[in-house]
């Protein structure tokens, strides 16, 4: 399946817009976690772990998972495809990875610091709130990096289907 041009386009703004979108929350986010971290005031941790359970809870999972559909979309509907380029097959992983961890390691972590806090309790582990925006951001600015550049060249499969005489030419071939 190949996508006409306008519908390619459609895709791919809403994938800039969604990954700008999905990188600029992990910011707000790990700047929330050091402030929970840092604070010294109960009620100052207390507002910045609710506001990182607002933004985890409603938005960040939306932004991964638009994130993840439209970026297949676009690597299955034009010729640069899933596995024909390093730098895409990467992509791909990396924002599958990131999308599962939001769900199943950052969420929890909030929740459980939001938990604590709102009973009285201290901050459990500022690990719950630092480590995974900080990775995530790192992912991000990675996979930015990576749609800039295009690093890598082909994959195996990649050359295969390039080396095929009927093979149609692809994205930034010779």
């Amino acid at each position: 399946m190949k996508l006409g041009r306008p519908a390619r386009r459609a895709f791919l703004v809403v994938h800039v817009v969604a990954s700008a979108a999905w990188l600029g929350l992990t910011l707000g986010l790990l700047a929330l976690g050091v402030t929970a971290a840092t604070a010294t005031s109960p009620v100052a941790v207390e507002a910045a772990v609710r506001s990182m359970r607002l933004f985890a809870d409603r938005l960040l999972l939306p932004l991964a998972l638009l994130t993840l559909v439209s970026g297949l979309v676009l690597a299955l509907g034009t010729p640069w495809g899933l596995a024909r380029h390093r730098w895409v097959y990467t992509k791909f992983w990396l924002t599958l990875g990131t999308t599962v961890a939001t769900f199943f390691a950052l969420r929890p972590g909030v929740n459980a610091a939001v938990a604590a806090v709102a009973a009285g309790r201290p901050l459990p582990d500022a690990g719950d709130v630092l480590f995974g925006p900080a990775v995530s951001l790192s992912a991000y600015v990675f996979m930015t990096v990576l749609s800039l550049l295009k690093p890598w060249g082909l994959t195996r499969r990649g050359r295969r289907l390039r080396e095929r005489p009927s093979a149609a030419p692809l994205p930034g071939g010779s």
